[in-house]
């Protein structure tokens, strides 16, 4: 089995990485027959190559391979910023290599000869949790851009806002009247596409621009 060649599904994509032939084969087959994407690697440096951080994907990602092992191509990972679902597994599951495994952030680790379902059960929540991070992701980008279309007043008036500072008490704060403030609150409100207050709130919290434990 060669490498796989680049890809852009809609559906989701378990690369599988594994420089045992028959093993590669097998665990490929094995998602296959249950309707997923499966992309086989034999080596980490290829799997990199390939990777594309825009997919909901997960890697099945053998532990001990020649060059590369699955830990460095961990690794590389974290450093181009991939937040990519791990699925460790290896015939050498020894205690200290798990620990490193897991203190990186490995979604699973499997020793091998591993449980079919095992292995799909720890696939199908990887993916799901692949999916709700990647949507998690377009949501902040989309609350950055919300955030960046306010106006320099718009902005001085959404940290008192969220606070919980009434009205007269921002008005004293900026220097302006009651009146300007309501205006303000109205379009930060407009341009946040926030309902209500407590939504405003929550995407403060969100985009980390408050502490909520800290809120009046």
């Amino acid at each position: 089995m060669k490498d796989a060649v680049i890809q852009t599904p809609a559906d989701p994509v378990v690369y599988v990485v594994d420089d045992d032939q028959g093993m590669l084969e097998s665990t490929v087959w094995l998602l296959e027959s249950v309707g997923l994407n499966a992309l086989p690697f034999t080596s980490g440096q290829a799997f990199l190559q390939a990777c594309d951080p825009t997919l909901n994907a997960c890697v099945v990602l053998d532990i001990r391979m020649p060059t590369m092992g699955g830990l460095n191509v961990q690794q590389a990972l974290k450093e181009r910023g991939i937040n990519m679902p791990v699925i460790f597994v290896s015939g050498h599951a020894d205690v200290p290599i798990v620990v490193r495994a897991f203190k990186a952030g490995a979604h699973d680790f499997i020793e091998k000869p591993y449980n079919q379902q095992m292995l799909l059960d720890s696939v199908q929540h990887a993916l799901q949790l692949g999916n709700q991070q990647q949507t998690t992701s377009d949501e902040l980008t989309q609350l950055s851009a919300r955030l960046q279309s306010l106006s320099p007043r718009e902005q001085d008036v959404l940290l008192p806002l969220v606070k919980g500072y009434t009205t007269r008490e921002m008005a004293e704060l900026l220097g302006v009247s009651h009146k300007t403030i309501d205006l303000y609150r109205a379009r930060v409100m407009k341009r946040m596409q926030a309902e209500h207050l407590p939504d405003l709130v929550g995407m403060a919290i969100a985009a980390g621009l408050v502490d909520p434990l800290k809120l009046r």
